[in-house]
């Protein structure tokens, strides 16, 4: 459940590459948010589900143990036959420590998980030595262990692994968000004029009468085939949030084709664990099985009916607020992937009491809101006088416009600091330019900007009179 939540924080990233064009970046926020607005959805579901009545882990375990599964071959490697050659010669980690750790030998708590030798090639050769005649001859083997050492770029570097996984991190998010950018850019110059228009057409287009609920569900078997080929829900993701933003795919489309990611990627979940050796291939499938049915679950909860595809609406919500306040992206991104999760697991970490008296009467009060919200604007006579509008409490209780002020303040105080700073540097530190660049650089200027009085003609010929701003050709 974490895992599926914690995927879907880059194309939310993707859609920050976007906030230059304001409905452009609308459109891309909720596309991106709706896959967020999914995730959160199904897990303040189906979390007290599976800890009330554990069915996920029922059912996962019904199908292990009506299947006789063994082991198999490992899953078909797609894109890692092209990415394995270059992550290789950057790092290699020894699984034998991690499978070590992870089934609790404590022996290998405390090795290196950076792998030193790689090629480790056992001869068998066979010796007869003769004791006292030639008739007495006696057969012996000895063996012979070749090992040769990795040549990947953290070998013997000296550094911890603590070390070698930051550089690793801060590397792999500088490269991740490069190659995002670029992508945007791509694509949008790309997918530009008619060839954006008849996409849109074939993308947006439904079935005609009377299968057109059909086309969803369609949507949702491309989205899982994608990304079982890309195997990343990410990358899939992250590749069609620029195309919403340009309007080539409406989120009407965009939800059921995450909806299909979300289950593609657990195919990869899948293929591993049935890879895995005969003690632990059931543990192991019944975890990926798990992951499969949280996703179907999820789906069955908040896509068949169109009254229940409340993570479109809540997209669309925080799309609008986005366009309003670009920081509002920022804020969103700090909150729902940092703040929450980690003020969640310090409940939990004190006790399930703690996390239940808390959380609780939050997500109570959260849907009463929710829920006078919608009144508020439907039916409003059915609500109280005091509860049909929220004016009469504080504005920062209902509207953002308090933290907008704040930010705009500290923004633009932050500015006239750059500013002030700027201007205090003093002349003899300024390039000197010659009096031809002086009267290159400002004839532009003047050219654009009237009202400035300069002693000599500009490049146009024209002269600009000091009083009102106009010019007289001499």
């Amino acid at each position: 459940m974490g895992s599926n939540i914690g995927t879907s924080v880059t194309n939310t990233i993707v859609a920050l590459m976007q906030a230059g064009e304001r409905e452009e970046f609308k459109r891309a926020f909720a596309g991106a948010t709706v896959h967020d607005c999914f995730n959160w959805l199904s897990v303040l579901v189906l979390l007290p589900l599976e800890a009330v009545t554990g069915v996920m882990r029922l059912a996962s375990e019904a199908v292990v143990e009506s299947f006789n599964i063994v082991t198999g071959e490992d899953g078909p490697e797609l894109l890692k036959v092209i990415t394995e050659p270059l992550t290789k010669s950057i790092i290699q980690l020894d699984k034998t420590v991690i499978v070590g750790i992870a089934t609790g030998q404590e022996v290998l708590r405390n090795k290196s998980l950076i792998k030193v030798w790689c090629q480790t090639r056992i001869t068998i050769q066979e010796n007869v030595s003769f004791a006292h005649s030639e008739a007495s001859a006696v057969p012996t083997t000895s063996l012979h262990m070749n090992a040769e050492k990795c040549t990947h770029l953290f070998v013997e570097t000296g550094l911890s692994d603590l070390a070698v996984g930051l550089i690793l991190l801060s590397s792999s998010l500088l490269v991740l968000c490069t190659c995002l950018l670029l992508l945007v850019k791509l694509l949008n110059s790309l997918l530009q004029g008619q060839v954006a228009k008849a996409i849109q057409k074939i993308i947006n287009t439904d079935f005609p009468f009377p299968f057109g609920w059909l086309t969803g569900y369609l949507a949702i078997l491309v989205g899982a085939g994608m990304t079982f080929v890309v195997q990343s829900s990410s990358v899939f993701t992250s590749a069609i949030t620029p195309l919403i933003g340009i309007g080539v795919i409406s989120i009407e489309r965009a939800y059921p084709l995450t909806l299909g990611s979300n289950i593609g990627t657990t195919t990869t979940a899948i293929l591993a664990a049935l890879a895995s050796p005969g003690d632990k291939l059931a543990a192991a499938f019944q975890v990926a099985l798990c992951h499969f049915i949280f996703n179907i679950l999820g789906i069955l909860l908040w896509y068949p009916v169109p009254l229940s595809r409340l993570p479109i609406r809540m997209a669309r919500f925080l799309g609008e607020q986005t366009a309003k306040y670009r920081w509002f992206a920022v804020l969103y991104l700090i909150l729902c992937f940092l703040l929450l999760p980690s003020i969640v697991f310090a409940l939990s970490m004190a006790g399930w009491q703690a996390l239940l008296g808390i959380c609780v009467p939050c997500v109570a009060l959260l849907l009463c809101i929710v829920v006078v919200n919608r009144l508020q604007l439907q039916k409003p006579h059915l609500l109280p006088g005091w509860l049909q509008t929220w004016d009469h409490l504080p504005l920062w209780m209902h509207s953002l416009k308090p933290l907008d002020t704040i930010i705009t303040r500290v923004t633009l105080c932050c500015r006239k600091a750059r500013n002030s700073d700027q201007s205090r540097t003093s002349p003899e530190d300024l390039p000197q330019l010659t009096e031809y660049e002086a009267e290159k650089n400002h004839a532009p200027l003047a050219q654009n900007c009237p009202t400035l009085i300069y002693d000599y003609e500009t490049e146009t010929g024209a002269v600009f009179d000091s009083l009102d701003g106009k010019s007289s050709r001499l």
